[in-house]
């Protein structure tokens, strides 16, 4: 017999529209329905960020930017949200839940970052990434407070929302300096472009 639907909350949550509840898992406990299907669109989010991050490395790669230390940053953030999409599965797994799967960016076929020639846009494309990102993760965090969930409040907030506190703050400064050595939204960055590639380094977050 199937988990009974509940009444949702409103919410602006990227949920599972299509979502299979594994009601009859014995592995399930004190774990709602509206919860396992915010975990299984949340993830599929954080795919989409992935990819959007990795279209972005690839533009750095290119001959006519040639600026690798700014692709591998792009790069190395694209991994991590991937790993972060990986350990939310997880999570939905151990928790007795299913993940469905789907192709990302259903609605569209490309990831948006086709206009991008230059550093600024593309870290405004990664504060936006990252601030609708922490907006979703604390809503997450507020709905299963609100279905009687600690368990997965208390995942998402130490394994989600606290590690995107740094980057957030990171980038933002990021732009700001970017600005002050004479980066623009353009292809005539000039000599900033080329200092802001050499502080690479300084953006790895432990």
């Amino acid at each position: 017999m199937s988990e009974p639907r509940v009444k949702r909350i409103k919410t602006c949550l990227p949920l599972c529209k299509t979502h299979f509840s594994s009601a009859g898992s014995l592995a399930r406990q004190n774990f709602p329905t509206v919860v396992e299907e915010s975990l299984c669109g949340v993830s599929t989010l954080l795919m989409e960020v992935s990819y959007r991050l990795e279209a972005l490395a690839k533009i750095f790669e290119q001959s006519d930017l040639a600026l690798p230390r700014v692709a591998a940053y792009f790069h190395q953030e694209s991994v991590k949200e991937l790993e972060r999409a990986e350990a939310m599965l997880q999570y939905l797994t151990q928790r007795g839940g299913k993940y469905c799967s789907k192709n990302i960016f259903f609605d569209k076929s490309r990831p948006g970052t086709e206009e991008v020639c230059a550093i600024l846009p593309a870290l405004g494309i990664m504060l936006n990434q990252w601030k609708e990102e922490m907006s979703v993760m604390v809503e997450l965090n507020q709905l299963a407070h609100e279905y009687g969930d600690p368990h997965t409040a208390s995942v998402i907030k130490s394994q989600f929302i606290q590690p995107l506190v740094p980057k957030v703050k990171l980038i933002g400064d990021l732009l700001t300096s970017a600005r002050r050595v004479g980066c623009t939204s353009d292809s005539t960055g000039g000599f900033g472009k080329y200092l802001i590639d050499r502080l690479q380094e300084t953006l790895t977050i432990a």
